[in-house]
């Protein structure tokens, strides 16, 4: 969290004007049909998840690397950007620098299209995310660029017997994200899916430096930067409906053992956060975990049938850990 962000919340958007939000729409995405790979089990859906990735720095492009040789040994029908994707400001237009610099280079060797959700640094204001329009400019690469996917700031798609749904918690954060809770109020209970993935950026556990919503940075009583906004949004829009939960914004990679579910709902929503795209930060506090890493990396996750399986991968693609949840 920037300097420039607290200063927006303890000074109540004194050094920002609010910003001007412009109407959203949720859309919906598709993708090809993924490989079968056991005909009794039914087709498998693999896909990578990384955030926090938009430095174009040397770990962005060795982690971009580590992902392509991993897709191009494994598959993967797509990969997801959990948000953060161009630091320090997001992007400015379609045609901005960073495109190349930030996602077309690192990504080369991916021969994937990506799905990403929008993080605070893509919202501009040095990372206090100020400036949601900005946001947009993403939305519409995607109609440049088709491997980049992002029909609206938040969206649905299905692949097999898996639904995916991308949330914007950068309203969360300022909680102005009626049309999100909504849509997901809708769009999570009505899904037949046998799996049901959310993807944000804001986590709502972490033992990274951020720490878990509601009280983010160890600022329990600051307005809009303890995340209290996110806590509302996924224990009354996510927990107990989706099976997992794939956050960013802690740059490093873990499994929480703790899981978030709600009353009269029927699941137990696990929590990974891989935010290891570019660099990392350390891991401060002291949840039980079954995994985690302050190092680069990224997750690996196929799912078959009743079976998903995660894995953690290093910034060259080595798996570091797995983990297997039937239902």
């Amino acid at each position: 969290m920037s300097r420039t962000w607290l200063l927006c919340a303890l000074t109540a958007w004194s050094c920002s004007k609010t910003p001007v939000l412009t109407p959203v729409d949720a859309g919906v995405a598709t993708v090809a049909a993924a490989v079968t790979v056991e005909a009794d089990a039914g087709p498998a859906v693999r896909f990578v998840a990384v955030g926090d990735t938009g430095k174009g720095n040397p770990g962005q492009y060795q982690v971009g690397a580590g992902i392509g040789t991993l897709c191009a040994k494994f598959g993967c029908d797509f990969v997801v950007l959990l948000g953060d994707n161009f630091y320090q400001n997001g992007v400015s237009s379609t045609d901005d620098p960073q495109w190349k610099t930030a996602f077309v280079d690192p990504y080369a060797t991916v021969n994937a299209p990506f799905y990403a959700v929008l993080g605070n640094h893509d919202c501009g204001g040095d990372g206090a995310g100020t400036d949601l329009p900005r946001g947009d400019v993403q939305v519409a690469y995607s109609a440049v660029n088709p491997k980049w996917r992002m029909p609206a700031r938040h969206f649905k798609w299905q692949l097999g017997n898996v639904e995916f749904f991308a949330a914007d918690t950068n309203r969360s954060m300022f909680s102005i994200d009626d049309v999100v809770r909504a849509d997901f109020d809708k769009w999570l209970p009505a899904s037949t899916a046998k799996w049901k993935l959310v993807f944000a950026h804001h986590p709502y556990l972490s033992n990274g430096q951020h720490g878990n919503a509601g009280q983010y940075d160890d600022l329990p009583f600051v307005p809009i930067a303890n995340g209290a906004g996110v806590k509302s949004f996924v224990e009354d829009r996510v927990c107990g409906r989706a099976d997992f939960l794939f956050t960013g914004h802690d740059h490093n990679s873990q499994w929480l053992e703790q899981t978030c579910s709600r009353q009269g709902e029927p699941l137990q929503t696990s929590l990974i956060i891989s935010g290891a795209g570019a660099k990392c930060t350390p891991l401060i506090h002291k949840q039980p975990s079954h995994y985690q890493s302050d190092q680069l990396g990224f997750a690996y996750v196929v799912i078959q049938g009743n079976t998903l399986t995660a894995a953690f991968h290093d910034a060259d693609g080595v798996e570091q850990y797995t983990r297997t949840v039937t239902k």
